[in-house]
């Protein structure tokens, strides 16, 4: 068994970012909660050009997750994605991790859609060296209906607690509930960047899905207009 006084627990939370709004902090501190995390890394990922949007650039979009990491003692923006050349592959993001936090367990937080696209992902059998994926799942919804794949990685990876979660350093997959606190609000909500920048366009409030000080800095650099 690892020593909690050894090892520190970091969840990981990739994504573009563009921006990053209720439905990803909200959560994140739940996880974060739950899990006895000591830190969260939020990692703006690298927008392909004809992907981006037209007036906000990486840096912007970094600005605005280390400004809603500031609501939070234990979040952090790294930005090693948006420092690196080509491509950014998750298992290339968290071998350089293992090798900055030698002494941590990682936690890479998704949703449950991500894990049903997880086995297509670039070298996705040696992700699972790296850390242990931790799932936000979705109420009301039916793991049997999942693909062969998924479900021949759930038999061998799924455990069912944090306990047994924290008897490794890697390895292991945790659906976590769908009432965990502060994720409850967010259940109906679906936050999605896309909506948010519409939204944005078209003018309408985004207050109750951004934090202040984001929405500020949209406003003040009238991004997304």
């Amino acid at each position: 068994m690892m020593s909690k006084k050894t090892v520190s627990d970091i969840g990981i939370l990739g994504g573009t970012f563009n921006p990053i709004h209720l439905g990803h902090t909200l959560p994140a501190k739940a996880v974060a909660k739950h899990l006895s995390l000591d830190e969260v890394l939020f990692i703006p990922a690298s927008i392909p050009p004809h992907k981006a949007s037209p007036n906000v650039s990486a840096t912007q979009r970094a600005t605005m997750v280390k400004l809603a990491c500031e609501s939070e003692s234990i979040f952090s923006c790294d930005e090693r994605e948006l420092q690196r050349s080509g491509y950014s592959y998750t298992v290339d993001t968290l071998k350089e991790l293992s090798l900055a936090y030698p002494n941590s367990r990682l936690y890479f937080i998704m949703g449950l859609d991500s894990l049903l696209t997880f086995t297509h992902w670039h070298k996705h059998q040696e992700i699972l060296l790296f850390c242990h994926l931790i799932v936000n799942t979705r109420p009301n919804y039916q793991l049997d209906n999942i693909n062969q794949a998924t479900q021949i990685l759930l038999n061998e990876h799924q455990v069912d607690d944090v306990h047994s979660l924290k008897q490794k350093k890697s390895g292991s997959i945790l659906l976590l509930p769908c009432d965990l606190p502060n994720n409850e609000k967010l259940i109906n909500i679906n936050l999605s960047s896309s909506e948010i920048r519409q939204r944005l366009i078209n003018k309408q409030s985004c207050q109750t899905m951004l934090n202040p000080k984001v929405l500020d800095l949209i406003n003040k650099n009238k991004l997304y207009r």
